[in-house]
């Protein structure tokens, strides 16, 4: 079982569009922060640091599926509860739920790798079998 890490917004008037609904790509946009929020809270050094010790460069995003229940406006305060739904050999999902107090507003999924730059091609990126002390760090 994942745990779950809360990421806290504030919505500025710049997140939204003339009518002041959150446009909507500001939603994935937080939950990519979210995603990073989330191993830094489990414990996971920056991704600066793992690129200097373990050539990993990041956990790049590979698809993504989103559902608007409700929407939101500046001036709120959304929560982003985050956690990963299933670990795969190179690839792991991400669940976001963005919430406004208990009002879910958003649900979002992510598939995401972590992934090097190959000797071979340093120009590229390729994923490689998750690291099982950062999945370790990731379980509740």
């Amino acid at each position: 079982m994942s745990k779950v890490v809360v990421y806290e917004v504030d919505v500025m008037f710049g997140d939204c569009d003339p009518a002041g609904i959150v446009f909507f790509p500001n939603f994935s946009k937080w939950m990519d922060a979210s995603s990073l929020n989330f191993f830094v809270q489990c414990g996971v050094p920056p991704w600066r640091e793992l690129v200097k010790t373990r050539g990993i460069v990041g956990t790049p995003l590979l698809e993504i599926h989103t559902r608007f229940m409700r929407p939101a406006t500046y001036g709120e305060r959304l929560q982003i509860h985050t956690s990963v739904t299933e670990w795969r050999e190179k690839v792991f999902m991400h669940r976001h739920v963005v919430k406004r107090g208990d009002d879910v507003l958003c649900e979002g999924t992510e598939t995401r790798a972590f992934v090097i730059h190959p000797p071979e091609a340093p120009e590229r990126i390729k994923a490689i079998p998750i690291p099982e002390d950062i999945k370790s760090l990731c379980l509740a």
